[in-house]
């Protein structure tokens, strides 16, 4: 199966969130066609999480897995650090008191 270009994937989640009334932003454009996507999740309580899409050898499927969690301080950090690794990277910001990101709806699990 084809993957679908960063691009796509980026609008459609961002869609996806703005039609449930979920706060979203991209805070990083990576490259249209084949970037990573990493997901932050802030829960607005100075917590925070980083969703990253990665490769299940024992599955074969393509999972969300935690980059990074914590503080948001140190969340925003290893952001940091991925974007000087790589910066074709798309960041995209969630913020929910809930906890709420979407990755798990049918469609958006990878």
């Amino acid at each position: 199966m084809s993957r679908l270009a960063a691009k796509f994937w980026v609008q459609a989640y961002m869609a996806r969130l703005e039609f449930a009334g979920i706060p979203a932003y991209v805070v990083a454009h990576g490259d249209d066609t084949a970037g990573a996507v990493l997901v932050k999740l802030a829960t607005l309580d100075g917590q925070a999480v980083v969703f990253q899409r990665s490769f299940d050898l024992m599955s074969g499927d393509r999972k969300w897995m935690v980059l990074s969690e914590g503080e948001e301080p140190s969340v925003d950090a290893a952001l940091r650090r991925q974007r000087e690794f790589d910066p074709d990277v798309w960041v995209i910001e969630v913020e929910d008191r809930q906890g709420r990101h979407m990755l798990d709806e049918p469609g958006f699990e990878a």
